[in-house]
């Protein structure tokens, strides 16, 4: 008996993965494509009560380009954290303190554009 197998095309950008970045105890609770160029992560502890947030390129690229993560809580811009810079595969982590508080999170990939999402993950 000869077996038959379906193969795949490959696709032209597999999507990013949640890398585990945020360390041990965060788990995904939301995220947001990039264009076509990565997905932004947003994770939360609910042992210490902090969110976590990073950026992640679809593929990560030889060259650095700017790629960033932001993370606050809604309506107090003094919680504002956030990572920009030079980077070949991810942006952050970066924490927020975010029990009991809606967040606001943001990254964006050079070339491919921005996520933002506002007064999400309550709780």
């Amino acid at each position: 008996m000869i077996g038959l197998g379906v193969i795949a095309a490959p696709s032209a950008s597999a999507a990013a993965s949640y890398n585990g970045a945020c360390g041990s105890g965060y788990s995904v609770t939301n995220s947001a494509r990039i264009g076509n160029g990565g997905t932004i992560f947003l994770t939360y502890n609910s042992s210490n009560g902090y969110n976590c947030v990073v950026t992640i390129r679809d593929t990560p690229d030889s060259t650095p380009g700017i790629v960033s993560a932001g993370l606050g809580r809604n309506g107090d811009i003094y919680s504002w954290k956030s990572d920009l810079g030079k980077y070949q595969s991810y942006a952050g982590p970066v924490y927020v303190y975010g029990k009991g508080a809606c967040m606001d999170w943001t990254g964006a990939i050079e070339g491919y554009g921005v996520a933002e999402r506002k007064a999400t993950n309550c709780g």
